[in-house]
């Protein structure tokens, strides 16, 4: 009564005089002007402030209004009504696994698809910062140049499994036909998608694929989170099980999605120190939340170290080999911005430059006739994106 009908009565009452058309258009577009105005100077001195809360509280943007109301009206009557349906497109049906000797073991590729991890915080590309001391000695190729097809996860996982580049991407295209994966299971190679962040986007759906439990391990989950190395686990029950197919495993981690980043590792992790134990980045000093994210990525660092360690330790029955790819970067302060999300046409390096990482084993690279020396030297070169 008193916060619904009593204000909505005294609303109907109020007494509204309006001025001339033109006139009342002016100053609504005036007030509109300065609106925006106010925003982009309010985000020019306090974007550290406010990227961090919106990201903290996403559920806010739902009480902006009438802003949330009129674009989730017009995504609707878009979706339902202005546009036709797209026919959804099979690829590769004819696809076949490429003959081998029978003698030769079964491939066994692990996929690691990253979360906000972005190449400049990487000791492979001249980081000043021991981040990758646990793969350091394990024979990793690192890709130069990598960049990413967009700068959310949302945009850039199914771009990066789509036939489609980013400069010709459309997301409804790529809703309404095969990815890769798909082919890849056209093929008769066995697929499968363990997941430990925020989904797989639709690139997943038609084939096998879990969603990580968040209180499946307490050692591991919050409840609301759960640390990498519990898709370490699942990767143990499937080497388990040894098909005897050729097989590639995708893992998706949760990486260093922030701004929450000091609970992307658990506290055995905590090497670069002081950190940023908040999810208010902006309360914390430069030092601080460098630090933070750099432990995201050493952690992830360690994950790949036990993937291919488990690799190794299945030469005798697989063609062992793992990819590793970020779908986009962040930003950490930087000209001023944070986090990710950024138009890519204004969006700097730091979002948009990721780490591609490879390890291959010799009877991987000789079986499938891989000249590793070849594929050194090229990504030696770099000029790598998402595309490739």
């Amino acid at each position: 009564l008193l916060t619904g009908l009593l204000p909505s009565y005294l609303i109907y009452k109020a007494d509204i005089h309006y001025q001339p058309f033109f006139k009342e258009l002016l100053h609504k577009l005036a007030f509109m002007l300065l609106m925006f105005v106010g925003i982009g100077i309010v985000a020019f001195f306090y974007y550290q402030d406010y990227a961090a809360f919106g990201r903290n509280n996403s559920e806010l943007r739902r009480y902006i209004v009438p802003t949330y109301f009129v674009s989730s009206a017009s995504k609707y009557l878009n979706e339902h009504y202005l546009q036709t349906p797209m026919e959804y497109q099979q690829l590769g049906l004819d696809a076949k696994n490429a003959s081998r000797n029978p003698n030769t073991k079964p491939n066994l590729l692990v996929f690691v698809v990253g979360e906000t991890a972005r190449s400049m915080s990487y000791q492979y590309y001249g980081y000043n910062k021991p981040t990758n001391a646990h793969t350091q000695n394990q024979g990793l190729i690192a890709f130069n140049d990598t960049s990413s097809c967009g700068t959310a996860t949302a945009v850039s996982l199914p771009c990066m499994f789509s036939r489609m580049g980013r400069a010709d991407y459309d997301p409804r295209r790529a809703n309404a036909q095969d990815t890769v994966i798909d082919v890849l299971s056209h093929s008769g190679i066995k697929v499968q998608w363990f997941d430990n962040d925020s989904g797989c986007k639709g690139v997943c759906d038609q084939v096998e694929n879990l969603t990580i439990d968040l209180k499946s391990d307490p050692k591991l989950c919050s409840g609301q989170y759960c640390f990498d190395q519990v898709l370490l686990n699942k990767l143990d029950k499937i080497l388990a099980v040894a098909p005897s197919q050729d097989t590639v495993i995708f893992l998706h981690i949760i990486g260093s999605h922030g701004p929450t980043y000091y609970l992307r590792y658990p506290p055995e992790h905590r090497k670069f120190i002081p950190d940023c134990p908040r999810s208010d980045i902006q309360n914390c000093s430069q030092e601080e939340l460098i630090n933070t994210y750099d432990n995201t990525i050493l952690y992830t660092d360690f994950i790949l170290s036990e993937v291919v360690n488990k690799l190794k330790g299945k030469q005798d029955m697989f063609d062992t080999a793992m990819l590793y790819l970020s779908d986009h970067g962040e930003s950490l302060g930087e000209k001023g911005m944070y986090l990710h999300g950024a138009p890519y046409s204004i969006a700097p390096k730091e979002q948009t430059s990721v780490p591609m990482l490879a390890w291959v084993s010799n009877d991987f690279s000789q079986d499938n006739q891989l000249n590793m020396t070849c594929v050194a030297q090229r990504a030696e070169q770099g000029g790598f994106s998402h595309d490739n």
